[in-house]
């Protein structure tokens, strides 16, 4: 089997995530690392919070704690969350951390050897109010590209362009407000990416026709607009230190590394806080001689992710000149919205993930999102369009199909699955339809084809109710006892079949399907097709139980109080 490495985009760490960020990166990445796992691959899974940069300082001066200390704090809050949906990471790490730091500086001075670091005196941002120069994110004003009169200074995150604060119009501090700014000489380590630009695009070439098109498209209009040389350092109190063996000046200025230079390096970092913390190889995921040439590395992030991981992160390993494993497939999302909207903290608008798991279970959630993941487009979250996916996918079709069939042969038979007779003509049609759409769901999770994989999987519930509505074994039992108690025992072997193959989507729904039987040593993890066609896995004489309602639908009343708790369709203008 193969070796998988997988990321998803470091969730960053001033405040919990809302309904986009989730499946946008995170939970794309375990569904498919949970696919992988079940069919035998080894699997890393790691992902990381992102704390360095302006935001966790800002956060934290907000807070009134040091900035250790928040994002200790803020870190535990995310993972917590994260637990909440049933994330399986290999490891969730800090981009904190002591690994994460020497690592970092072992990519800078590595790339200052090979001449791709240049120490320059720029003007910069410097703000008399504060007392201190300003890093890109302490500016704010308007965009000069589309107007968004709320840009950044690194990036404006409406039209997705990266900024320069001076770029900015009508700029202001984003600590004091002031709009008395001057523009001050200082130092600062730029990476010479224009050098890294054929080597990029050569590789780019060679790897990104597999990729999504949204992902392919990205890193070559960058490449196309060309690649600037960039300041990685910043005037922080907070990051990875410049080190001072190779930058004594800059070293006792205080310098760190920008948020962006340190960040991707983390994906590797993180795998070695996991590999100090169980005694594993963490080089053979990351280090070509090392084993990683046969690792299979995917990435999972949004598009405004993505041209730091298609282009910019590649440039650094590149230049680097060490045989770092590079990614193979870059997975990108569009955006998930809220009524076409943003979400907003600030607006009271849309669903934050800890307010998702206050109201229903992740599974729910999970499965929705999912479902309608924004691969192709941006997608919108309606209540509407939630309260309809969960009650009819979910609750009518799945949970019901499994309650009718284990109630209702308990009732009629007993506790243990019934005999009847031998499979017939509907049993054989049932075996290939299943067999069927079982191969159409592995090809389109084989192909990260979310959405296609849900409408498989949905079909693949579809069919048992197809199946009990044909057979009515409630009917059958009058005249056909024996082929009655034969259409419920075809039915509970579906119901297993569903609880192997569904739990990449609904991991706690599927262990409560597979935990309705007393199967002796259940440690299938897939469904072959011989086995989807014969559906004989649960015997005649296996003791089950009826697992409690496994999705409640969602009322009328709850559509209403959600929409007044979280905001629904904005008024028009």
């Amino acid at each position: 089997m193969a070796r998988h490495l997988i990321t998803s985009a470091l969730p960053y760490i001033n405040g919990i995530k809302h309904l986009g960020n989730m499946v946008g990166s995170m939970l794309p990445a375990d569904v498919y690392a949970r696919y992988l796992r079940q069919r035998g691959h080894d699997v890393l899974y790691i992902c990381a919070t992102d704390e360095h940069g302006t935001p966790a300082e800002l956060a934290a001066k907000e807070r009134g704690l040091p900035v250790a200390e928040f994002c200790a704090q803020a870190h535990d809050a995310q993972k917590a969350v994260y637990d909440g949906f049933h994330l399986a990471f290999d490891h969730f790490g800090r981009s904190s951390s002591e690994q994460n730091a020497e690592l970092t500086q072992h990519f800078a001075r590595k790339l200052n050897e090979n001449g791709f670091i240049e120490e320059r005196a720029i003007r910069q941002v410097y703000s008399p109010a504060d007392g201190r120069f300003l890093p890109d994110r302490y500016v704010e004003g308007t965009c000069p590209h589309c107007g968004y009169d709320k840009a950044r200074g690194d990036q404006c995150e409406n039209c997705t362009r990266v900024l320069d604060p001076t770029d900015l119009i009508n700029p202001r501090s984003a600590i004091s407000g002031s709009t008395e700014l001057e523009i001050r000489e200082t130092k600062h380590l730029f990476l010479l990416q224009s050098k890294l630009q054929g080597e990029v695009e050569a590789w780019i070439d060679e790897v990104a026709d597999e990729w999504p098109q949204l992902s392919s498209s990205i890193a070559r209009k960058w490449l196309t607009e060309g690649l600037n040389d960039r300041a990685i350092t910043r005037d922080l109190d907070w990051g990875v230190p410049v080190p001072a063996d190779t930058w004594p000046e800059l070293a006792a200025d205080g310098k760190v590394f920008y948020v962006w230079f340190d960040a991707p390096i983390e994906y590797i970092g993180s795998t070695k806080e996991w590999a100090d913390a169980t005694g594993n190889d963490w080089k053979s995921w990351w280090y070509e001689p090392a084993g990683a040439s046969d690792v299979r590395y995917t990435e999972f992030m949004a598009k405004d992710n993505v041209p730091f991981h298609s282009v910019m992160f590649p440039a650094t390993e590149m230049g680097v000149r060490e045989p770092w494993k590079k990614v193979d497939y870059l997975k990108g999302f569009n955006w998930l919205t809220y009524y076409g909207g943003k979400f907003s903290t600030s607006q009271k608008r849309g669903v934050f993930t800890d307010q998702a798991l206050e109201i229903l279970p992740a599974d729910y959630w999970r499965y929705f999102l999912i479902a309608n993941a924004p691969e192709s487009d941006d997608s919108s979250f309606t209540w509407e369009h939630f309260t309809a996916t969960v009650n009819k996918d979910l609750a009518d079709t799945l949970g019901n199909f499994v309650n009718r069939v284990l109630s209702f042969s308990r009732k009629r038979f007993g506790d243990d699955v019934p005999e009847g007779g031998e499979p017939g003509e509907a049993e054989q049609k049932l075996g290939v339809e299943i067999a069927r759409l079982l191969a159409e769901y592995e090809e389109q999770m084989e192909a990260l084809q979310f959405r296609k994989a849900a409408a498989a999987l949905r079909a693949l519930w579809s069919a048992g109710n197809s199946y009990l509505e044909e057979k009515a074994p409630w009917l059958e039992i009058k005249t056909n006892k024996e082929g009655a108690a034969l259409t419920l025992r075809t039915a509970m072997n579906l119901i297993h079949l569903y609880s192997v193959v569904s739990e990449p989507f609904i991991p706690a729904s599927a262990a409560a399907m597979r935990a309705a039987f007393a199967l002796a040593d259940d440690t299938r993890t897939w469904v072959t097709a011989d086995e989807a066609k014969a559906l004989t896995t649960v015997p005649a004489g296996t003791a089950f139980t009826v697992p409690p309602v496994l999705f409640a639908k969602i009322t009328d009343e709850d559509l209403e109080s959600y929409k007044e708790r979280f905001g629904g369709e904005p008024a028009a203008s």
